[in-house]
């Protein structure tokens, strides 16, 4: 078996981009997206259906790959988030960090040692943090919906933005407890707060000089609008690297990046993203097909209660603690399940078992990453399926209330509403 990605591989990707390039706009019109075409791709190709191409899943630059897209879809997000709106509803993605994430991540735990009991305290906490990230791409048929308030749309991105980065020091506590039997001392939790703040700080630096020296090139016309637009791509990249190899927290630096981005380059923002969102939308593209090349041949080996756990994750463990989060946040019921229910999985849970299935020891390294492939595969389905439609529903809704985000003024329908 050749491990790494060789020409097959590239050629299959290259092949899969080319073909989706020309019909992506009819099979959206059925309510299927491009990760769940790429997953089903990968896998078909993969040496366990068609054998077509041959890639492990510990081959060399999958995990690599999975970091740097992640990093660069965060950033695109933030950078693209209206700040204003940020501003003005920021107590709403701050109960979703601050009291819903870690309640989703003890209740993933809870919820994994009771459908797996056999497995240790740690270890279910591990997949408890890893399938709690949320992902704003697969739920891009309502953040991507402008006929949805702005304030909803914002607020599911601005959450999917920062959990991921704030999800890692659990994930990469309790794998380390996993492996050394180590406990949650002062030490570690100090260490976690160092880890964002680092992270955060690095980030907004690199993104606001950025965001200020693109600004100034354009007004003194020393670079040409493409040229800007490849460097503010690399902005995402740049700003995960240095803050990882601080120690920091690289996933929170991709995402403040984008922000500090967003926050210094005024006009030059509107016309310089495009090209870092098409990045992210390759990128992320290469992920899925590798996702479905090198992690969905696991599930031969689920059985009933991977399902279970999957299912469980993606109801009652996301939907009960963000409605704990908005209690006194004035938002209606329908707002509250739409928070809810769009938590999908995706980019972050992958990165997540990949570096879980390097460390641990193959008898826990084979379940954790089992229910984590099981969960993030039923999330690109339902979500995928279910987010064009209940944004439309949605947005109807919306349309005839007011301060369905606990503020704002009522909103008119326009034509197409």
């Amino acid at each position: 078996m050749q491990h790494g990605l060789d020409l097959a591989v590239v050629a299959a990707l290259a092949g899969s981009l080319a073909l989706w390039s020309l019909v992506a706009e009819r099979f959206a019109r059925w309510n299927v997206t491009a990760p769940m075409v790429f997953v089903a791709v990968g896998w078909m190709l993969s040496e366990n259906r068609l054998g077509a191409i041959h890639v492990s899943i510990g081959g060399d630059g999958v995990r690599e790959i999975a970091e740097i897209a992640l990093a660069v879809v965060l950033f695109g997000d933030a950078a693209g988030i209206n700040l204003t709106e940020l501003g003005r509803d920021r107590a709403l993605p701050s109960r979703l960090l601050v009291i819903g994430l870690p309640i989703t991540i003890a209740a993933g735990a809870l919820a994994a040692k009771l459908v797996f009991p056999d497995l240790s305290w740690w270890i279910c906490a591990l997949i408890g943090a890893a399938v709690a990230p949320t992902d704003a791409a697969l739920s891009a048929g309502i953040i991507e919906d402008t006929r949805v308030p702005e304030r909803v749309r914002t607020v599911l991105n601005v959450e999917s933005g920062l959990n991921d980065g704030i999800a890692t020091p659990f994930v990469n506590f309790f794998l380390v407890a996993a492996v050394a039997g180590t406990a949650f001392d002062d030490g570690t939790r100090a260490g976690a707060l160092v880890d964002l703040g680092a992270g955060t700080l690095i980030g907004f630096a690199i993104g606001a000089a950025g965001g200020w020296l693109s600004a100034l090139a354009r007004q003194r016309g020393w670079a040409l609008v493409h040229q800007r637009e490849i460097g503010v791509a690399a902005l995402s990249v740049l700003a995960y690297a240095i803050t990882v190899e601080a120690g920091a927290n690289g996933f929170v630096a991709a995402f403040v990046a984008g922000l500090g981005y967003a926050a210094t380059a005024g006009r030059e923002r509107s016309v310089s993203l495009d090209f870092t969102h098409d990045t992210a939308n390759v990128l992320s593209l290469v992920v899925w097909f590798l996702f479905g090349a090198v992690m969905l041949p696991v599930l031969a080996d689920a059985d009933w209660r991977h399902v279970l756990f999957a299912a469980l994750a993606l109801t009652i463990v996301r939907m009960a603690p963000v409605a704990i989060a908005l209690i006194g946040a004035k938002c209606d019921p329908a707002t509250v399940a739409v928070f809810g229910w769009f938590g999908p999985r995706g980019l972050a849970s992958v990165v997540f078992a990949l570096l879980a299935f390097g460390e641990l020891a193959p008898a826990d390294g084979g379940p954790v990453l089992t229910a984590i492939t099981m969960t993030v595969v039923l999330s690109v389905a339902l979500h995928g399926v279910s987010a064009a439609p209940v944004a439309r529903r949605y947005a109807l809704y919306a349309g005839d209330r007011a301060d369905v985000a606990g503020g704002g003024e009522p909103r008119r329908r326009n034509g197409n509403g």
